[in-house]
């Protein structure tokens, strides 16, 4: 067992805040993001940081079976995949009774889910990139043929059909202890594989009103994209509704196509000031800080407790000539603790995130001990950033 880690963090007079850590019997392998120092405020076009409200992507989904397989379908434990065989060979006028549909091999065969992304104004007759994935207990899909199957969004209705030989980024050799296998076999994609059935184009020349919505909501970006839009157009044509929407009118811009308006507002660049933030993902010892976190005045002692168990094994033999005793084996269980000097660090006031890490790192903190080191300086008040663990 191995305890260690202790870390105090101190805001301006007086403790207030003081945060133990203790792992267990582990080896950890952590990875820390290294931050570098940017400009705060940098420029940005409005393409880049804004969506438009109704214009996205659906995403699609299907059901249906890959054939072709050289034995490394479905198992014929897998009862759906020999259902769905079955289904399709009705279909194509093959009548099984039950007791023969039992006995149907799919090891060439395997069930799959197929999804694919139907973009913003899709025609009839577009091709779409498909992804196919095995649902049952296939080993491979390499060198299959996903059969026509229809693909169906989120309204039930069906928009697309996909078909074609299934493409692999990996494989998969021998079996049981013997197996080689690289990346997933049981994924693979179809290039163009899907053609799209139904129109889904949006008849811009109706619209009265577009509106950018802001990736991330920022009332300060709201109000320096609706101010560069108006300075654009020469006149009043945008509005901040709030954090995360503009509105802009068609018919006071003067430009007579929704196209080209769209197409000059997202050029525009403006002046983006990134926020002040800390993502920290304590399950694998991640740290992504902002170069513009800014610290208070703050000191932070680091130091080292550690205990070790050690349990030995020896023998213990009766007397001589004894008639009763047997020879045992005893454990030996030996506790020792050891505690290394705190180590401190101080930073000033206004102290950068790059500074913290140099000084985190200079007396020896690992990634995790960061993580608890931040968690520290926040409770204290000391972090002016917020603060996100996943």
């Amino acid at each position: 067992m191995r305890m260690h880690n202790v870390f105090r963090a101190r805001l301006g007079i007086g403790w207030r805040g003081v945060l133990r850590r203790f792992t267990a019997g582990a080896i950890l392998i952590v990875s820390l993001l290294g931050v570098a120092t940017a400009e705060a405020d940098r420029h940005v076009l409005v393409r880049d940081i804004t969506t438009i409200t109704g214009v996205r992507n659906n995403p699609l989904v299907g059901y249906g079976i890959v054939v072709g397989l050289k034995g490394t379908g479905d198992s014929s434990q897998t009862q759906f995949t020999t259902q769905t065989l079955a289904n399709a060979l009705r279909r194509m006028g093959v009548q099984l009774s039950p007791a023969l549909a039992l006995m149907v091999q799919t090891k060439n065969v395997a069930a799959v889910f197929v999804t694919a992304t139907l973009p913003p104004f899709a025609q009839s007759g577009m091709s779409l990139d498909v992804t196919v994935s095995s649902v049952g207990d296939a080993k491979s899909l390499e060198g299959g043929m996903l059969l026509l199957t229809p693909l169906q969004g989120p309204d039930g209705q069906v928009y697309a059909a996909a078909q074609g030989a299934v493409t692999l980024g990996g494989y998969s050799f021998g079996a049981a202890a013997n197996l080689k296998m690289v990346n997933h076999a049981t994924v693979g994609i179809i290039s163009e594989g899907a053609i799209v059935e139904r129109d889904m184009a949006v008849d811009l020349s109706r619209l009265t009103t577009v509106s950018f919505l802001l990736r991330a909501p920022d009332f300060t970006a709201a109000k320096d994209i609706a101010n560069a839009i108006n300075q654009e157009f020469h006149n009043e044509v945008a509005v901040a509704l709030d954090s995360r929407r503009i509105d802009v009118s068609v018919e006071r811009s003067g430009v007579g196509s929704v196209p080209l308006l769209i197409a000059r507002v997202q050029n525009l660049a403006i002046t983006f000031r990134p926020p002040a933030k800390v993502v920290v993902n304590e399950r694998t010892g991640t740290i992504v800080m902002g170069g513009d976190v800014k610290l208070s005045p703050v000191s932070v002692l680091h130091g080292n407790l550690s205990i070790d168990v050690t349990t030995t094994f020896a023998v213990s033999q009766p007397p001589p000539f004894s008639k009763t005793g047997e020879t045992v084996v005893v454990p030996e269980t030996t506790v020792q603790a050891k505690e290394g000097p705190a180590r401190s660090i101080q930073l000033a006031e206004g102290a950068s995130v790059e500074e913290l890490i140099s000084g985190l790192h200079a007396i020896g903190a690992s990634a995790r001990d960061i993580v608890a080191i931040l968690q520290a300086i926040k409770a204290a008040g000391g972090l002016q950033a917020d603060l996100e663990v996943l």
